[in-house]
């Protein structure tokens, strides 16, 4: 097994050869706890990052979500099974028939069936969720309600309303008296107003001129606090998360947060999704897949100008959790030191499959313009491969306050075997997996992209 030494001079070599301005890196491997820390806050105003720097972790944070519902449910105030309309009566979907029948499972692990990535700043105040709801109900339902899994960033914000108006308090106030507190995550906090009293980290961009430069504003709005927009932690407490969910449901004070039977069934598949980016199954938030034997329960998230990666294997008591204050390669360099640790700590096999190379005709089929609420997706062939190019919408930049970005075409391998499936050969998003779909005329209809299911358009 590396030593803490070894980590430390790998995060480093890493981080430079990435430019990544600030990383912080935590492993579990049985009781040891190996903590390595590289780079600066801020290229303006540069303080060196240390193991109680807050990072924004993104959609990981949607694992406090789905953490706080459980307890609430442990406490039988919450029935996954029962309909989002017995705790959100108000709720209203352009199908009036998935607002009915939509449950609060199928809201945390991703099989509602709207377009997901809805990014509407509704303001600060204490109904910003009431708000952001209600904008739903202007999107598209994109998938039957339970048939297929795509990452739904919409749904976990209105998961965020139940546990609002099921305990009565704002969202961030019932995840810290539920989940932070009794944990003793003294170090994870959703406001800029709390985190600004610690280092931090901000996030960057790359700057028209090549440069690195720092990302503002720093974070999402109070809407986005559910799906994980808003939380900021120190790499100590993304440890001590690991640490709980690798065991049996407490605290360790003693302090019961969910029974261990509620914690294991997070990790359990309730859907699932082979040859998706997201994994092989959705368990609750958490994102499973197998890794050469072995069971990994996962997650990951970006915000403005910052990565986070956060992945566990339970019956090996390893996690590994990476965050980054980069926006250009902060997710390279994730994937690339999660490799590393599960080569040199598991001695885990972390080589991709080989993709085909294959003629124009037979990439034909494939070949088109995709699109969701968010992204436009468009495909094209070249050198025995797919390439797509995808623009992010320009409202929805204007939302997350991002400029479009000049990123070359990301090349699609299609898979052996089963046909409609690729992997990313090479690149920053090297492994990343998906599949097309085909309509009932076995024509190609859709692509699983980075998760999300996107429609084709033409």
């Amino acid at each position: 097994m590396p030593t803490e030494a070894e980590l430390k001079a790998q995060v480093s070599v890493l981080a430079e050869r990435l430019e990544d301005p600030g990383v912080a890196v935590g492993v579990i491997s049985g009781d040891e706890e190996h903590v390595a820390c590289a780079g600066v806050t801020s290229v303006e105003d540069p303080l060196p990052v240390d193991e109680g720097t807050l990072f924004q972790i993104g959609s990981t944070g949607k694992t406090y979500t789905s953490t706080a519902i459980l307890a609430l449910v442990d406490d039988g105030k919450i029935d996954l099974d029962a309909p989002v309309r017995t705790y959100v009566p108000e709720l209203k979907l352009k199908d009036e028939q998935v607002a009915r029948d939509v449950t609060v499972l199928q809201l945390l692990n991703h099989t509602a069936g709207w377009d997901g990535d809805l990014f509407e700043d509704t303001g600060d105040g204490a109904d910003a969720l009431d708000k952001y709801v209600a904008n739903m109900a202007n999107i598209e339902q994109v998938t039957p309600l339970g048939a297929t899994v795509s990452y739904n960033n919409a749904s976990l914000g209105l998961a965020g309303l139940v546990l609002e108006k099921v305990t009565g308090k704002m969202y961030e106030q019932a995840v810290r008296e539920l989940v932070l507190e009794p944990l003793g995550m003294s170090r994870s906090f959703f406001f800029a107003k709390e985190t600004m009293t610690y280092r931090f980290a901000n996030g960057h961009k790359r700057s028209q001129d090549g440069t690195i430069e720092i990302t503002r504003p720093w974070d999402m709005g109070r809407y986005a606090a559910p799906m994980g927009g808003m939380l900021a932690a120190s790499v100590r407490d993304q440890v001590a998360w690991a640490r709980f969910h690798m065991g049996d449901g407490t605290a360790a004070d003693g302090t019961r947060v969910l029974s261990e039977a509620t914690l294991r069934r997070m990790q359990e598949p309730t859907a699932e999704c082979p040859g998706n980016a997201l994994g092989d199954a959705v368990g609750i938030s958490w994102l499973i897949r197998d890794q050469d034997g072995l069971k990994v329960v996962a997650h990951g998230g970006d915000t403005v100008g910052q990565h986070s990666i956060f992945e566990m294997v339970p019956e090996r008591t390893f996690a590994i959790t990476s965050l980054t204050n980069c926006g250009p390669n902060g997710g390279e360099f994730n994937e690339q030191i999660v490799r590393w640790a599960f080569e040199n700590y598991l001695g885990a096999d972390m080589s991709d499959p080989e993709p085909l190379r294959l003629d124009d005709d037979a990439l034909a089929p494939y070949v088109g313009r995709y699109e969701t609420i968010a992204v436009i997706a468009d495909i094209s062939a070249a050198d025995g491969v797919l390439m797509v190019e995808v623009t992010v919408r320009p409202e929805v930049l204007e939302q997350l306050h991002e400029e479009p970005d000049d990123e070359p075409p990301v090349p699609l391998g299609i898979l052996p075997g089963d046909g409609d499936r690729y992997i990313v050969p090479d690149g920053p998003a090297k492994g990343m997996k998906g599949y097309f779909t085909r309509g009932p005329d076995r024509k190609i209809d859709g692509i699983h992209i980075g998760g999300r299911f996107a429609t084709r358009a033409g």
